[in-house]
C-alpha cells in the first residue's frame, strides 16, 4: 500500500494542479506539452488521500476550459451537454489510481500492476469522455456503436500514450526518492 506522508501530498498536489494549469489548453505558449490531464487524476488517486482533491481538480479543468474559450464562448464545440460525462470519464481515472495505490509495493514488479490498471481506467476513461461527447454533444447526427468505436480506436491511443509519459515520469521520480532515502512516506522523518 502506497502512504504518502502529509508533507509529499501536499508537494504532489500543488504539482499536479500546476502541472494541469501548464498543459490544459493553450494558456502558456512557451509551453507546448500534451494535456496531462488524464495522468493527473490518475496520479492523484495513487498518490493523494483526500477524497476531495477529486472535485478541486475537476472544478480547476473546468474553470480551466471555460476560460480557454471564454464565459461569452462558452458554447464552444466541447462545451455541451456531454462536458458532464467528463466526470465520471476522471472518476474511472481516480478510482484506477485508488486500485493501484492499494496493491502497489516497493518493487518494481508493481509496474505489472501499474501498466494494465493504467490502461483499463484510461480505456473507461476514454468510453466515457468520447463517447459520451459522440452520443449526446448533438454534434453528430446519426451516432452508432461502430462510430463510436472508431473514435476510440483513433483518440485512445494518443492520450493513453500521453498519460504512459506522464505516469512513467512520475513513477521514475518517486523510485528516486525511495532511492535517495528522501522521507516521503509516513513513519519517515519529514
Amino acid at each position: 500500500m502506497l502512504e504518502l506522508s502529509k508533507r509529499s501530498q501536499l508537494a504532489i498536489g500543488i504539482a499536479l494542479v500546476v502541472l494541469t494549469a501548464m498543459t490544459r489548453g493553450s494558456h502558456f505558449s512557451l509551453v507546448n506539452l500534451p494535456s496531462a490531464s488524464w495522468a493527473v487524476f490518475f496520479l492523484a488517486g495513487v498518490l493523494l488521500r483526500p477524497g476531495w482533491v477529486f472535485p478541486l481538480l475537476f472544478l480547476q479543468t473546468t474553470f480551466m476550459d471555460i476560460m480557454s474559450v471564454g464565459w461569452a464562448n462558452a458554447g464552444h464545440h466541447c462545451m455541451t451537454v456531454a462536458y458532464w460525462m467528463l466526470v465520471p470519464a476522471y472518476g474511472a481515472l481516480w478510482f484506477g489510481g485508488r486500485l493501484y495505490a492499494s496493491w502497489h509495493r516497493d518493487n518494481l514488479s508493481s509496474v505489472l500492476i501499474l501498466a494494465p490498471v493504467m490502461a483499463a481506467s484510461a480505456l473507461i476513461c476514454q468510453l466515457f469522455s468520447s463517447g459520451g461527447f459522440y452520443f449526446f454533444s448533438g454534434r453528430y447526427p446519426d451516432p452508432s456503436f461502430t462510430g463510436m468505436l472508431e473514435r476510440i480506436a483513433t483518440f485512445y491511443p494518443q492520450y493513453l500514450s500521453s498519460m504512459a509519459l506522464y505516469v512513467g515520469v512520475a513513477a521514475v521520480l518517486y523510485a528516486a526518492a525511495r532511492a535517495a532515502g528522501l522521507p516521503i512516506t509516513q513513519g519517515q522523518r519529514g
